[in-house]
């Protein structure tokens, strides 16, 4: 049966952007960009500091270092900043001050308590639980805060491997193993999956850490359009007909790569259909479930659950632990015999030191509440909550106006800003009236599309969340960020592009 062909999710981004949107946004960084070239002439000719290192080329080349001192630089007091608290449903943040006009901050003494739209902590596990933390001091009690060696070489504890087990069965794999840093799961395993001769096809919107993996292996990388199963099937019969670059010989081993949730998008994965084409095509599916382990599906256990994709049709589950359940490092789940392989060639299994036994055992624990195995009801609450509180925050910003990507059911919400002023202006705004928010722009998204990031808890109540709302609707007055007319529907919204396209 032939596939549907959606456009390009990234050209439906970039289509709904008001046209006065995308000219001054255009202008602003052209300006920028201008005014920024400007100060260099002037600074080289009036340069008269000399470097320690006569002869040598420069570390940081001005090129490069461009946009850090002339755009990051006037805006670095919105990242970065400093907490003094759990991050709970408020969080307390530490308020800076800068004498150099943004180059050099400094903390102060005095903290800020806000309303917390910014931390990974989709199930409330960040702060203390009832049932986890009196587990987590016990399992620090008796292992210590770390066990100051590789799993490999003495740092494999009884903690490891029954959250190892646990895991396995908590997504429907056979087997898993853990790691200490969630993006070292990824960076480190997908270099010793495939090398050369074998191609790997990535997702155009994949995390940072799948493409440090890709670049760090001597595979073939292709890209195909993000989340749009009908060009990837295009990419993949062009491979196949082509085979290896060179010789045309066929590939070793082609793996697709998506994500369950993609965290600058809140975009759920349509994976039913991908998962067809790489069947059909004989491609091994590589699934990064960061974000939606934990998040979604009637009992958390992601999008294969939410989605009804059998976990057996996905050759590696790779998740973290920082997500949805308060603790950090990440996992693989697989077959006994690859989990087996991975365990003597992956560098952070080897290498790296273990996973702290204190946030092994805060994992295990949030497991089991999920799982119900507190013997209380709470897991499912929570889940419950999470679904709620998005789908109904989500739901207001797109009432008032504003335009707001993701999925229903993604605790992962982002707010676009476009142009580069409204960056700074937001999350100022924001924090000036006790909201905290994450704002992200170029070069981590494309130029156009800068956005403030959203991230909604279980732990925040229907309270908080009207607080925010009535903050943020205040500052997008402000900063001209509604978009749309109050109260437009989402197909009024597509007409309303389409009659601005004809114009």
């Amino acid at each position: 049966m032939a596939m549907a062909d959606p456009e390009p999710e990234k050209e439906q981004e970039l289509a709904k952007i008001p046209y006065y949107v995308a000219l001054t946004t255009y202008f602003a960084y052209g300006l920028l960009f201008v005014y920024g070239h400007f100060r260099d002439f002037f600074r080289s000719l009036m340069k008269t500091e000399k470097s320690d290192k006569v002869g040598y080329a420069p570390l940081c080349r001005d090129f490069e270092d461009f946009y850090t001192r002339r755009l990051y630089h006037r805006i670095q007091d919105c990242f970065n900043r400093p907490i003094a608290s759990a991050p709970n449903r408020t969080i307390d943040v530490i308020e800076r001050v800068s004498y150099d006009n943004n180059k050099t901050l400094f903390r102060t003494n005095n903290t800020r308590t806000c309303l917390n739209l910014g931390s990974y902590n989709y199930l409330g596990f960040a702060s203390h639980d009832e049932y986890c933390t009196p587990h987590v001091v016990e399992a620090l009690e008796k292992f210590a805060t770390s066990t100051c060696a590789s799993q490999i070489n003495g740092g494999y504890t009884v903690l490891h491997e029954e959250l190892e087990q646990i895991i396995a069965k908590f997504v429907g794999k056979p087997a898993a193993m853990v790691y200490g840093m969630g993006f070292a799961t990824n960076s480190t395993t997908i270099p010793v999956l495939v090398g050369k001769g074998g191609l790997i096809i990535s997702d155009a919107l994949n995390h940072s850490s799948i493409v440090a993996g890709s670049r760090g292996s001597t595979a073939k990388v292709a890209v195909f359009q993000h989340n749009t199963p009908s060009h990837l099937e295009q990419v993949l019969r062009e491979a196949i007909s082509e085979g290896q670059p060179r010789t045309h010989r066929a590939w070793k081993k082609i793996i697709v790569v998506v994500e369950g949730i993609y965290s600058m998008e809140g975009e759920l994965c349509r994976l039913k259909e991908i998962v067809a084409v790489a069947k059909k095509y004989k491609a091994y599916i590589y699934l990064d479930e960061a974000h939606s382990i934990g998040a979604i599906g009637k009992t958390g256990r992601g999008i294969c659950e939410l989605l009804g994709v059998d976990p057996a049709d996905i050759d590696v589950m790779m998740g973290t632990f920082t997500k949805s359940f308060g603790s950090c490092g990440g996992y693989i789940a697989a077959s006994e015999d690859l989990v087996k392989y991975l365990r003597y060639t992956s560098p952070a299994h080897i290498y790296a030191t273990a996973m702290s036994p204190p946030a092994v055992q805060q994992v295990i624990s949030a497991l089991k509440v999920i799982l119900g195995e507190d013997n209380s009801d709470r897991g499912a609450k929570k889940l419950a909550q999470v679904r709620e509180n998005s789908n109904f925050f989500r739901d207001e910003l797109r009432k008032m106006g504003c335009e707001v990507l993701g999925d229903e059911g993604s605790p992962v919400m982002p707010i676009m800003l476009y142009n580069p002023g409204k960056i700074p202006a937001f999350s100022r705004e924001c924090l000036k009236r006790n909201v905290a928010v994450v704002t992200v722009a170029f070069p981590a998204t494309p130029l156009l599309l800068s956005r403030a990031r959203i991230c909604i808890s279980a732990s925040h109540t229907r309270e908080d969340l009207e607080q925010a709302l009535q903050v943020i609707s205040e500052v997008c007055d402000m900063c001209h960020l509604k978009y749309f007319p109050v109260g437009m529907t989402e197909k009024e919204k597509a007409l309303l592009t389409e009659k601005e396209k004809s114009l």
